[in-house]
């Protein structure tokens, strides 16, 4: 009978494996999808074609990229103090603490143990009848101690799989801190740029108020002299109140991007220190781009994404491993006896035991199937989110070459527009004064020149700017390498 029972108990358990194993063969093969992306030969001519190469902007340390030292030690600084890059390395002290807990749950577990205790059976049990046979006491003492140890056997790699998964994971914490020091990188620099200019505008108004007041002075005497109306007095007093008002526009803007500075560098709000020199000097040359497959080795955020679509495979792995039993061998071995005087006598109190174990889900195959096809389904959101990290970084790059070629020519047109309104002003005065054009005409040749002036000023930082987000798209700043001397 008993063996009967035995028999049955093996031919369900054989269908219980048989079942779980068929489950996950209906479920496919499993085969992670890949990543569809063909990039081009090229972002856009044949002259970046020529330009590619080893020299690639991306590969420039940012020391090397940003040759304003105010700058360079204002990014020095970020990077030691911005919380938010603190932060993340928080969070890659976890992802790597995760990795070797993963480790080392295939390892073998060793445990230590002692114990004392009290044990009384019922006298009317088959235990308690054979200890008063025996002369066993009735309150029995147990005293033991040894090691225990148990190891799941990684037949189907289970646990293998998950620890490396964890590790793609740290490395993509990783790489997620290096995309966050080139986003402050380039933030930095664009606010740097925004600042420089808001000085260059602020004097710039500042001077032409000086020369609007001039004209006024010279507006008034010739009211005065009886050769000029008051209603072009108060023209000209109107210009000088609306240039003095707009230099308050100015000043607070400055406030709040200085303030965005120091925030970034994670300081509280004080005068940050910049060269404005460096402003006036030549646009920057062309910016080299490199090849659009470098992208995917210079930019942390597709070598971020790239990592967790690797360690998304993993988990459909670790997910279908489970569909399969589990091998595991557990063993004891220390002292053990009712007497603490014989505790340590051997081999009388010696008492050891090894056994292994073959567990397999027999009930529990809807959650083990809607925890398959989730993990399945995260790998293939890991797959587009690669494609669309990817599309997008091409994208970007694409879109700051074209801002950068428009905004050259731009500022170079912007530039002829401000040297064409300066000889009008010229010719307006000398016209002014000998009467031969009215106060309006020089008051709107000034105002445009003022005009043209900032628009200049405003496309340079446009045109600066623009040079640092192609760095930034590119793939560039968050580099360790020290420049090279």
């Amino acid at each position: 009978m008993t063996s009967k029972l035995y028999r049955l108990l093996g031919i369900g358990l054989l269908a219980g494996l048989t079942l779980e194993v068929g489950c996950a063969t209906d479920l496919g093969p499993n085969k992670a999808r890949e990543a569809t992306i063909a990039l081009p030969e090229t972002f856009g001519g044949e002259e970046e074609a020529k330009e590619a190469g080893p020299i690639a902007a991306a590969q420039q340390h940012w020391e090397i990229f940003f040759s304003d030292p105010k700058l360079r030690a204002l990014i020095n600084v970020a990077l030691q103090g911005n919380q938010e890059l603190n932060i993340r390395l928080q969070e890659i002290i976890i992802a790597r603490a995760e990795v070797q807990a993963a480790r080392g749950e295939y390892i073998p577990k060793v445990e230590g143990f002692a114990g004392a205790g009290l044990e009384k059976v019922g006298e009317r049990t088959s235990q308690g009848k054979s200890d008063e046979a025996h002369g066993v006491q009735e309150h029995l003492p147990d005293f033991r101690f040894g090691l225990s140890a148990s190891w799941e056997v990684d037949v189907w790699g289970r646990l293998r799989d998950a620890a490396q998964a964890a590790d793609y994971r740290y490395m993509a914490t990783v790489e997620a801190r290096n995309f966050l020091i080139t986003e402050i990188v380039a933030e930095l620099a664009d606010s740097y740029w925004d600042l420089v200019a808001l000085d260059k505008q602020i004097e710039l108004l500042q001077a032409n108020i000086e020369i609007q007041q001039s004209a006024l002075e010279l507006v008034i005497a010739k009211k005065e002299a009886a050769r000029a109306t008051q209603l072009e007095v108060q023209r000209f007093e109107a210009e000088v109140l609306k240039n003095q008002g707009h230099i308050y526009e100015l000043e607070q803007e400055r406030i709040l991007v200085e303030n965005r500075i120091n925030f970034l560098v994670g300081r509280f709000p004080q005068e940050v220190e910049r060269d404005d020199s460096i402003f006036e000097a030549p646009a920057p040359d062309v910016v080299v781009t490199g090849l659009p497959s470098e992208l995917l080795d210079n930019r942390p955020d597709v070598r971020s994404a790239a990592k967790m679509l690797e360690a998304s495979k993993l988990d459909t792995e670790v997910a279908k491993a489970r569909f399969y039993p589990a091998f595991s061998i557990d063993a004891d071995v220390g002292y053990q006896s009712f007497n603490a005087r014989h505790l340590l006598d051997t081999p009388e109190s010696l008492a050891y035991n090894l056994v292994g174990n073959l567990v397999a889900p027999l009930l529990n195959r809807a959650e083990i199937e809607a925890d398959y096809q989730s993990a399945n389904a995260r790998q293939f959101q890991a797959v587009f989110n690669y494609e669309r990290t990817v599309l997008g970084a091409f994208t970007e790059v694409v879109n700051q070459l074209a801002t950068i070629e428009n905004l050259t020519q731009r500022n170079v047109r912007v530039g002829q527009q401000v040297d064409a309104l300066r000889e009008a002003i010229e010719m307006s005065n000398i016209l002014y004064r000998s009467a031969h054009a009215d106060y309006m005409e020089v008051l709107l040749t000034r105002r445009d020149l003022i005009e043209a002036q900032l628009e200049l000023i405003e496309t340079k930082k446009q045109l600066l700017q623009g040079f640092v987000d192609i760095y930034k798209a590119l793939g560039g700043g968050w580099r360790k390498e020290e420049p090279n001397e």
